[in-house]
């Protein structure tokens, strides 16, 4: 069954369609492409599944294709250069779209690429992971990796449309399952507390895939996503609560190396660690992080960081995050589940205390 919602952004609102069969069905792809020319871009994992539906859907189009390495590890300078090395060889004028045919990296990637390509072309998500389809695909948010700091080049650019169709999670690991969950948690924790309590006692529905409960998920968190970004688009404040867990996770992608830990493993125990400060300043209780540890553990992730990260390492990798200001680490601390606000104002000691807790 189909669900629509839209990003409203005035002039650039956007529909997001949730449902089975979508990726082979052209009336959620042609109204949506101005001109004549597509780019898909997809990687080694995705192509092989779905390019070859999507190069049907669009067979009344010029459409091209770029297929990138799968993995974090490549979302990288040199291999985002692929994506223009492709646009220049084929010619693709300003009124091209680009695609992106994947999970979060090549969403974020492929965006990335329609931000800048001749200033600006049009774009279109078609999410193939669970953290793409409830997160990543959703708010315009795209760039690339630094060996330095996640995600600390890109820009904002909405999307024309996100086309999740549900059936790719069948083929989708368990273990990217998983990660994806996080990001749905994540929804509950920061601003829907009586969307958490639902993951509780449905969590083992969303892992064995029962297509309800996943369609269920996807279309609450595209709307509390939704709901943020049209209040925030370009992250001046409210937008900021979506990274709950995240300056902790990118520390722990950036520390190991990308691609050791996937995005949503990270964020998992960085979500754990925000809840602990939040317990260790008085803010949360001990049930509530209880209640949050509980959880992840159920959705088959991890709730502590890898034992390989001392704090002073931590700290230097988290003062590389797109929240400092004026030098001032900002974090997403929960006041009660459903309750979150970004602070500069901790105490540096009781994220020292957190950090050396787990070191």
């Amino acid at each position: 069954m189909l669900h629509t919602l839209q990003v409203p952004l005035g002039a650039r609102t956007y529909p997001i369609y949730i449902g089975p069969g979508l990726l082979r069905d052209p009336q959620y792809y042609l109204p949506h492409i101005r001109g004549k020319q597509v780019m898909v871009v997809t990687n080694t994992t995705i192509a092989p599944l779905y390019l070859e539906a999507v190069r049907e859907v669009l067979e009344t189009l010029q459409t091209e294709t770029v297929i990138l390495p799968d993995g974090e590890e490549y979302k990288t300078l040199s291999v985002w250069n692929r994506i223009f090395d492709a646009l220049l060889r084929h010619r693709m004028g300003r009124d091209c779209t680009i695609l992106a045919l994947g999970g979060g990296v090549i969403g974020d990637m492929g965006g990335f690429a329609a931000a800048c390509y001749q200033r600006g072309v049009d774009f279109i998500q078609v999410p193939t992971t669970l953290l793409a389809q409830v997160d990543s695909s959703v708010g315009g948010k795209t760039g690339i990796n630094h060996p330095l700091g996640k995600n600390m080049i890109g820009a904002f650019h909405q999307p024309r449309a996100v086309i999740a169709d549900t059936d790719t999670l069948r083929s989708l690991p368990d273990r990217e399952l998983s990660a994806g969950l996080a990001e749905v948690i994540k929804y509950g924790l920061i601003r829907d507390p009586a969307f958490f309590a639902w993951l509780e006692s449905h969590i083992e529905a969303l892992l064995n895939r029962d297509p309800e409960a996943l369609t269920y998920a996807i279309e609450r968190s595209c709307q509390n996503k939704a709901a943020v970004v049209a209040a925030d688009e370009r992250e001046a404040g409210q937008r900021a609560l979506l990274n709950l867990g995240h300056s902790f996770g990118h520390a722990i992608e950036a520390g190991l190396g990308y691609g050791h830990w996937l995005h949503g493993e990270a964020v998992a125990a960085g979500i754990c660690m925000a809840a602990e400060l939040s317990q260790e300043l008085g803010w949360l209780s001990g049930k509530s992080v209880a209640r949050i540890r509980a959880l992840l553990r159920a959705a088959r992730l991890p709730v502590t960081p890898p034992k390989e990260l001392a704090p002073d390492r931590f700290l230097a990798l988290m003062a590389v995050d797109k929240k400092v200001q004026a030098g001032r680490l900002r974090l997403v601390l929960l006041r009660a589940i459903g309750d979150a606000e970004v602070t500069e104002n901790f105490d540096p000691q009781a994220l020292r205390s957190v950090l050396s807790a787990h070191g």
